[in-house]
């Protein structure tokens, strides 16, 4: 299904198509039929789509890490402890910063609201630390297992390069309500995550060290791996939690739900705290389905719920894709890798060239696709019409 909808776009997919072991695309594509109940039936169709074949996961690691985060609130279950909390963020070990104010929130301090804003937002690489942060590794990674997402391995943070031993520690916290501590979390020696299902992973023909250009594949055996299944599976059973299995749900309450799909859904310009400018962050800016980096305003019936990751030339989306007008909803994930020279760090990647119009013409076939797809029943889509 995936590769004849493909085909019927040659000038779009025709080189990839010829060649996708050199593109390590990986694609899965899922209908959903409601019933006269509305309730959801998937059907997927998947092309290339292998735990086996690593890509680096890039941002889109943040959307399971926003979710536990919800989740570990919840569980803590103490009084005065939500979301919304201030908190403090100490530094107690190398490579650690400290937080106390946060600029860009309403009240000028952090939360951990604050920070899945931005993580949705705009993919904030520092909101993910602190998330990653305040789960710990050890709870970040057992988290996901529990619910059956074994294909997942998180190791480190984001954007800044610390040994394996400083990734495993992490921050004390503090929250408090004025001059009342609520809750305290101290530094985290957190023990090592289960060895990635991938027991190596050497990739491209040489990669950068500085300014040295060192001739051999990269090592990725210890860096964040997640496949494209569980990626799917994280997106759907944050989206449809009534319709996966008990185990694969998070702890999350139904205002956590609804805050996710706000600022899942939710484009830059439409955020006030944090205040983006639309001309550095178009709607396109977290949006490649459909739109790849276009710079208009998207169509106002349609709403993308949705991660996305690019690095090391790999670019990632996960999303739901729903247009209101015409009663069209799927899931489409993502992969592809357009490192034309396979030297990694030298920001030579094709990420304009390839990587952006590859994921705005994939979105947009899968849509019109879905456009024509005769449905029995037309969904009820009233829950995810949000205000923003």
């Amino acid at each position: 299904m995936v590769q004849k909808i493909m085909k019927q776009h040659p000038e779009q997919f025709g080189a990839i198509l010829q060649n996708p072991e050199k593109y390590r695309v990986q694609i899965l594509y899922t209908q959903i039929d409601r019933d006269a109940q509305n309730k959801p039936h998937f059907t997927s169709y998947s092309y290339r789509v292998s735990p086996q074949e690593y890509f680096y996961p890039a941002s889109t690691v943040k959307l399971p890490a926003a979710a536990l985060a919800l989740e570990k609130l919840n569980e803590l279950n103490k009084e005065g402890l939500n979301k919304h909390t201030a908190l403090r963020i100490d530094s107690a070990y190398a490579g650690q910063s400290a937080v106390i104010a946060d600029s860009t929130s309403q009240n000028n301090l952090p939360s951990v609201a604050h920070y899945i804003k931005k993580v949705l937002l705009v993919s904030d690489n520092d909101a993910y630390n602190r998330l990653y942060e305040f789960l710990g590794q050890e709870q970040l990674n057992q988290g996901l297992h529990e619910k059956g997402f074994e294909n997942v391995r998180l190791s480190h943070r984001l954007s800044i390069f610390l040994s394996p031993d400083e990734n495993s520690h992490t921050n004390p916290f503090t929250f408090f309500d004025g001059e009342r501590i609520v809750y305290q979390q101290p530094l985290t020696n957190n023990a090592n995550p289960k060895p990635s299902p991938l027991k190596e992973v050497f990739l491209g023909k040489g990669y950068y060290k500085g300014d040295e250009l060192v001739n051999q594949p990269m090592d990725f055996s210890a860096k964040n791996y997640i496949s494209v299944e569980v990626l799917q599976g994280i997106l759907k059973s944050i989206l449809f939690p009534e319709a996966v299995p008990a185990q694969h749900r998070f702890n999350l309450q139904p205002e956590d739900y609804t805050f996710l799909y706000r600022y899942m859904s939710m484009l830059p310009r439409e955020s006030d705290y944090p205040k983006y400018e639309p001309k550095e962050y178009p709607d396109s800016y977290v949006k490649f389905l459909m739109f790849g980096d276009d710079k208009k305003r998207l169509p106002e019936n349609i709403r993308i719920f949705n991660k996305i990751g690019y690095a090391y030339g790999f670019m990632i989306d996960n999303a739901y894709i729903v247009d209101f007008e015409n009663n069209v909803e799927f899931m489409l994930t993502a992969v592809v890798f357009v490192d034309e020279d396979e030297i990694f760090n030298n920001d030579n990647s094709q990420y304009d060239e390839v990587g952006f119009p590859f994921m705005k013409n994939l979105g947009q076939a899968f849509y019109q696709y879905e456009l024509k797809r005769k449905k029995k029943h037309l969904p009820n889509l009233e829950r995810f019409k949000l205000s923003y």
